[in-house]
């Protein structure tokens, strides 16, 4: 039986096609924005998986990446307001809380590299490639010196949303 296509038929056609266009869309928007390191993230010890700060990390007006140091969770023993005691420069005794300790980084979506990061730990500051994960949630943070090979180690850090930290609360910055 031959049913003949109405002009109803071919709205109802293309009105979804509209539909499913649009979602597939957003849905490619969303995972492009999860796949890059603007945001926020935790930095973990790596000895005691406990989280030792959370970092902002924007793009400049230059087109760069930068990271700075929104918050802190200093351990009992620790000095609840750190400065960079080994850094040089502008940067020797800065509060720990608030530096930008990342930047110069160039790329786009999941991958920046020529970066340079800042080990506020012993002032030196190292080459830096930042790797976002498919997923969006997982960052590869790796700091090297260059010799005739790469030679340094790599972080994990995990996304957090905006919404899931207290900037108001501890020791924590606002942003700028």
């Amino acid at each position: 039986m031959n049913r003949q296509v109405t002009m109803e038929d071919e709205i109802n056609y293309l009105s979804k096609f509209v539909i499913i266009l649009i979602t597939v869309i957003s849905i490619s928007i969303i995972k492009a924005q999860n796949n890059t390191p603007v945001g926020y993230w935790k930095t973990i010890n790596e000895e005691t998986q406990e989280v030792r700060s959370i970092v902002k990390i924007w793009k400049a007006d230059n087109g760069k990446l930068k990271g700075k140091i929104v918050k802190i969770f200093p351990g009992p023993d620790d000095d609840p307001n750190p400065v960079c005691e080994e850094c040089e420069g502008d940067r020797k005794n800065e509060p720990i809380l608030g530096m930008e300790f990342l930047w110069g980084f160039e790329g786009e979506n999941k991958k920046w590299k020529n970066g340079k990061i800042l080990d506020p730990q012993n002032g030196k500051i190292y080459n830096c490639e930042l790797k976002v994960s498919e997923q969006g949630d997982k960052m590869e943070v790796y700091g090297y010196i260059q010799l005739l090979v790469k030679i340094g180690r790599t972080q994990i850090w995990k996304r957090v949303k905006k919404d899931e930290i207290d900037l108001n609360s501890g020791n924590a910055i606002g942003n700028k």
